[in-house]
Parts: structure tokens; C-alpha cells; sequence
């Protein structure tokens, strides 16, 4: 935990809320990939363009939600707050922004 009760008490809210979008916004973009069209469709490259676009706009979505998933996690466990790297304590102002970061500033690059 990063020492701040506060902190880690305004961070769980904060992060289920954006669980909570970032699932919203899965479902709603795997619901628009269910036009299909056939390989004579005049626009096929556009769809297909459209289609990995989505595709990957669904992975970050998921990477996302897998931080958040982990940072609910820390906050369960105690270790919320502290950088995955060199264990230093995240300050609050950082988490307050990113309350998903898993890294320091010096360990964000």
C-alpha cells in the first residue's frame, strides 16, 4: 500500500468505474464487427480496414482492463501504490491521475 488510506480508499471507486467503461466499450465495439460482406462487396478493403482497426482498438481496450483488473488486485493484496519495478512508492499525485499505473515516474518510459 502507498502509506496514503486515502489514496487507496479513492482509487477503488475510480478504478471499477473504469473497469466498468472499459467492458461497456468491449461490448459495444465486438457488436459493431457483426456485418459480414462478401469478397465482391465494393468496399471490402474499407471493411476489412475497419475490422482491424476495431481489432485492435478491442486489445488495448483489453490491456487496460487487465491493469485495472491487476491494480484492484494491489489494492486487495496491499502492494497498491508501489512500483512494479523498483518498489518505490508511486506518489498520490500520479495515481490520482493514472490509478492504474504500475510503474513510478522514473519506470513509466
Amino acid at each position: 500500500m502507498n502509506g496514503d488510506d486515502q489514496t487507496d480508499a479513492a482509487a477503488r471507486p475510480a478504478l471499477e468505474a473504469e473497469r466498468e467503461a472499459l467492458s461497456h466499450q468491449l461490448v459495444e465495439l465486438s457488436g459493431d464487427e457483426t456485418t459480414d460482406f462478401d469478397d465482391n462487396f465494393a468496399d471490402s478493403g474499407q471493411v476489412s480496414a475497419e475490422h482491424t482497426e476495431a481489432r485492435t482498438l478491442a486489445a488495448s481496450l483489453r490491456e487496460q482492463l487487465d491493469d485495472v483488473d491487476r491494480a484492484l488486485g494491489k489494492l486487495d493484496d496491499g502492494t497498491y501504490g508501489s512500483c512494479e519495478v523498483c518498489g518505490a512508492t508511486i506518489p498520490d499525485e500520479r495515481l490520482a491521475a493514472m490509478p492504474a499505473t504500475r510503474f513510478c515516474i522514473e519506470h513509466a518510459g
